[in-house]
């Protein structure tokens, strides 16, 4: 049965011929005492730990998402491992119960007033607000790629989209011969290590179904480097060493032709030099940056459109009453599931701090991990903080390919994921690193 405040708002929204008019008409005001703008793990996950202790109608999330994906399973739904089924579930599932939800999209933020607009033309003012929107996958910015990825057949593919992602086992049991290469943007992206993950299952695929002499195996990537932290970066420069992977650095995707099978690379070193490769399987890691919404208020981000925050604490360097979460905030991690995991209770304290009227204490140290699956049941599992320093949960050196590791990406992150840090529970493997290392750093 519908409210009267809801059946109101439909009577002016369908009344009103202004509602059918492309311009934004604002249909309705809200007002909240925290707002949570993006339903993604950050914004879940830190809405779950208020909502314990807030009202209803003290929290908004606005998303527009039917559906939350649990992104780090894409690399083993490309590899075959996992089904694209398993990575989901309905956004109305993983959202916090004692929080209300606004399936809507927000077209402007304006942090000065203290509110944002939604497409729909709603106005939502707030007391603090926490933004977790994530980025953008740009693939319309590499003429050619979308329409790789609309053909079949074409062998292009990407495990960065749920729209996309099954395409890459396809590509897989489609591939007889020739070159595979894998790319990685010139720009930043959410898990730069996922671009080379589906590389190592891809060339462990080719060895199980017998092809792998018939494989050129690349990697493409725009780095100066395999890996940014070094400890990990010379295991893994064994490994494509033995296993004959072709990895050319400073080497960016600009062009697809998908009729041709062609790639076209610059040498972002010397951009004039331009090479062209053909292909039979060509995975792309699109170029990425924050929404757009995002990137054109100027007043909180920075020229690059990241959320200027202050990187211990997180919190916006031009309001104090506005924090930022994962992949959108400017703080120098890496962006993964982990470093959210990490930074979600930060924020918690912090916002909680800045609510009781005190400064913002906590500290976040940059703290990411990156399972590096090296193909099926090997798995390399680097963390490390903001100094590129390596940061392990084990006892152990964590620089070598493992079983083990291997198993808890596949069998243990997934429920950690959905049950604990969704619900507001995992923070991070630091409490466990304490005492795996009795305390000592």
């Amino acid at each position: 049965m519908f409210s009267k405040v809801v059946l109101s708002r439909n009577l002016a929204r369908y009344s009103n011929p202004r509602h059918l008019s492309t311009s934004n008409v604002v249909l309705a005001k809200h007002s909240c005492k925290l707002l949570v703008v993006g339903g993604g793990s950050g914004g879940c996950a830190v809405a779950a730990k208020f909502a314990k202790n807030m009202k209803k109608d003290e929290i908004i999330v606005v998303d527009p998402a039917d559906m939350h994906y649990y992104q780090p399973m894409f690399t083993m739904i490309g590899g075959g491992i996992k089904k694209l089924k398993d990575a989901g579930r309905k956004m109305g599932d993983v959202l916090p119960k004692n929080a209300k939800w606004l399936k809507d999209s927000v077209t402007e933020f304006n942090p000065k007033n203290n509110q944002i607009q939604t497409k729909s033309g709603d106005i939502i003012n707030y007391d603090y607000m926490l933004v977790g929107v994530g980025l953008q996958l740009n693939y319309d910015k590499i003429p050619g790629v979308l329409e790789g990825l609309s053909m079949k057949n074409s062998g292009v593919c990407s495990n960065y989209s749920p729209k996309y992602v099954d395409r890459t086992y396809e590509a897989l049991q489609q591939f007889e011969s020739g070159n595979a290469i894998f790319t990685f943007p010139n720009s930043p992206v959410k898990c730069p290590g996922a671009p080379q993950k589906v590389m190592y299952i891809s060339e462990h695929y080719f060895r199980k179904m017998g092809k792998r002499d018939k494989a050129n195996v690349i990697y493409n990537t725009s780095l100066p480097v395999l890996f940014g932290v070094k400890k990990y970066a010379d295991a893994l420069w064994k490994i494509v060493k033995e296993r004959n992977i072709n990895v050319n650095l400073r080497t960016n995707l600009i062009e697809v032709r998908p009729s041709e099978k062609v790639a076209v690379f610059e040498n972002l070193d010397k951009p004039e030099q331009k090479t062209t490769m053909e292909y039979s399987m060509l995975h792309v890691t699109p170029p990425m940056s924050t929404p757009d919404v995002l990137r054109t208020c100027k007043d909180l981000v920075n020229d690059a459109g990241y959320v200027d925050v202050d990187k211990d604490t997180l919190r916006s360097t031009k309001f104090g009453n506005v924090f930022a979460i994962g992949d959108c905030g400017n703080s120098p991690n890496s962006k993964t599931a982990a470093s959210v995991a990490a930074q979600s209770q930060i924020v918690f304290k912090n916002m909680q701090a800045v609510m009781n009227g005190q400064d913002p204490k906590s500290v976040y140290d940059g703290y990411a991990s990156c399972p590096l699956v090296t193909g099926y049941g090997s798995c390399i599992l680097a963390e490390f903080d903001y100094n590129l320093t390596p940061t392990e949960t084990f006892p152990i050196s964590q620089d070598r390919e493992m079983f083990i590791m291997y198993m808890m990406k596949k069998d243990f992150m997934p429920p950690l994921y959905w049950h604990m840090m969704l619900n507001g529970y995992w923070n991070g493997p630091g409490l466990m690193r304490s005492v795996m290392h009795l305390g000592m750093k």
